[in-house]
């Protein structure tokens, strides 16, 4: 079974997360909701495959999410 690795990413300054992934080509997909971000991405990964990859098989996805947070100092 095919495995990809989906690297989800928080952007603090735009406050969205979005995707990267190196096992999926041109798949890249943005939302201010984690979740409504995975869901996306689970129905659109199968046509990207194959459109992209030409794979067409079961498969499974990896999530690995990042956030980073600035504080500043107190005063």
């Amino acid at each position: 079974m095919k495995r990809c690795i989906v690297n989800v990413i928080w952007d603090p300054e735009a406050e969205i997360w979005y995707t990267q992934s190196d096992d999926i080509p041109g798949l890249i997909l943005e939302s201010h909701y984690f979740e409504l971000l995975l869901s996306e991405y689970k129905s659109e990964a199968a046509y990207m495959l194959e459109a992209n990859c030409n794979y067409k098989g079961p498969f499974e996805l990896s999530f690995e999410t990042k956030r980073v947070e600035y504080v500043e100092e107190a005063s």
